[in-house]
């Protein structure tokens, strides 16, 4: 019996060795020298400022910038509380809230079909992207705004489509961040006008396009 308790202590201080050090330091220093960016959670930054993340999204509700889907999260891209709304087809509050994101959505754009992912949330609450169709539907808006042609802004969409993981995972998406970032840097008034630096800023934190998001 002494036998088998000794056996059974040294693989308890073995394991516990290698999966609670060893293991972690390993993962830990690969990750950091082959992944830096990645492993400390692909920040972004601007002018020397962490303005977000690649993989967190951001609400914008500036006539100037290309808006994120809805969040369920509470406030809005909580990054502490990530949550879908958890509400079945034919509830009250899901009908009332897409018939606010549509009514919002029709107003800055007119007419024309919407983009599914502009008026529904993600499981996570967090998405940080949306479809290409979904960025190419707000680009007369964000181009009236900005005083820049159309085909201007069009194209820097097209410049931010990011494709299938490996040619045939998942599917085309835009980063919002990345591409509001680069509108911003395209420079001129449009830049100063709609408030580049408030990009991440928690005093001027942009508020989602939508109600209940």
């Amino acid at each position: 019996m002494w036998r088998e308790m000794k056996t059974a202590l040294r693989m308890v201080v073995v394991l516990t060795v290698v999966t609670g050090f060893v293991y972690p330091l390993v993962v830990t220093g690969l990750s950091q020298t082959f992944f830096h960016h990645r492993a400390n959670g692909s920040l972004v930054e601007r002018e020397g400022r962490i303005v977000g993340s690649e993989l967190i999204g951001q609400p914008f509700s500036g006539a100037g910038y290309f808006w994120s889907r809805p969040s369920a999260t509470t406030p809005g891209y909580n990054g502490g509380a990530s949550t879908g709304s958890n509400l079945g087809p034919t509830h009250p509050a899901l009908a009332e809230r897409i018939t606010g994101t549509v009514k919002k959505l029709r107003e800055a754009h007119g007419r024309g079909a919407i983009p599914v992912d502009l008026a529904s949330t993600s499981a996570s609450g967090l998405d940080p992207d949306i479809t290409p169709a979904a960025a190419l539907y707000q680009v007369a808006r964000v181009a009236r705004e900005r005083g820049l042609p159309q085909e201007t802004v069009r194209g820097l969409v097209q410049k931010h489509i990011e494709p299938r993981e490996l040619g045939f995972l998942g599917e085309p998406r835009v980063n919002v961040l990345a591409l509001n970032l680069a509108l911003d840097g395209m420079g001129g008034g449009a830049a100063s006008a709609h408030g580049a630096a408030g990009l991440g800023s928690g005093e001027t934190r942009h508020e989602p396009p939508t109600p209940g998001s």
